[in-house]
């Protein structure tokens, strides 16, 4: 049985010097956390399995200021790391596996271009390219969604980009089973809905998507104890958990989850 993997997520505000992590609600409400290379050092120590960069203000400009974070971070961690935000194109990829990512995370650019999927995969190799996907929740019954009964009702769930800005009407669960056939090795799954609440992952969203697929999901957004992270990771097929909140600002460390997770049965990673 493979082990499930625990992510810590550093959200990077590149807008001021060197950088800083950030977290919000809802992908509202803003606040500081940290410096990248800080927090990834001691999330390494911590034993986490993975770690994502993501560049919520990414910009032509800035692409060259996350290199150096992922440069800089790369001196003195050693577990894999993800890069996202700003991958528009095979040379943006390259430059982020030149700085010492081990993979690329796209989302805007793989809705608007879907060949993005393709070309990262056969250049770079599937365990290479993520998709993020940020879904929310949208109630009702509409013809050609794949509609998950929950205990609020019928639903679907929309695919937005931009940051959680705009809304693509794409159904989640039919893009992530498009994005595997086009070569994705991963697929990070957010919830908007339940994004820095700490009420806990959406059960219900992540079990729709790790079903429907056969590559790796890892479920982020409303995480706020470790028993969030068994309950996704127990009843679903999510093969890892994101966090953020929850380790940035000192509630729990990663060996507290991993400690929670093996009590629960859950096999992880020492």
């Amino acid at each position: 049985m493979l082990a499930k993997r625990i992510i810590p997520c550093l959200d990077c505000d590149l807008g001021v010097a060197h950088g800083r992590v950030v977290k919000g609600v809802r992908f509202k409400q803003i606040r500081y956390a940290g410096i990248p290379w800080e927090l990834a050092e001691e999330y390494d120590r911590q034993g986490a399995d993975e770690l994502i960069f993501l560049d919520i203000t990414a910009s032509h400009e800035r692409r060259e200021t996350m290199a150096k974070v992922i440069e800089k971070t790369s001196e003195n961690v050693f577990m894999p790391l993800t890069v996202g935000g700003g991958i528009r194109e095979l040379a943006d990829a390259r430059t982020a596996f030149n700085s010492g990512a081990d993979k690329v995370s796209v989302n805007t650019a793989a809705l608007k271009n879907p060949d993005l999927i393709n070309d990262i995969a056969k250049y770079f190799g599937n365990q290479a390219c993520v998709l993020a996907i940020d879904a929310k929740r949208r109630y009702g019954r509409e013809h050609g969604r794949g509609i998950v009964d929950t205990p609020d009702g019928e639903c679907w769930f929309e695919c937005s980009f931009y940051g959680g800005r705009e809304f693509t009407g794409i159904d989640a669960v039919q893009w992530a089973i498009e994005a595997e056939e086009r070569g994705a090795g991963d697929i990070m799954l957010t919830s908007m809905d339940r994004d820095g609440t700490k009420d806990g992952f959406d059960i219900e969203l992540t079990k729709a998507i790790s079903d429907s697929v056969n590559i790796p999901v890892i479920a982020s957004g409303g995480c706020g104890n470790p028993e969030h992270i068994l309950e996704v990771l127990r009843d679903t097929n999510a093969s890892a958990a994101l966090a953020a909140s929850i380790f940035h600002f000192g509630e729990y460390t990663v060996g507290e989850v991993k400690e929670c997770l093996r009590d629960g049965g859950v096999h992880v990673r020492m």
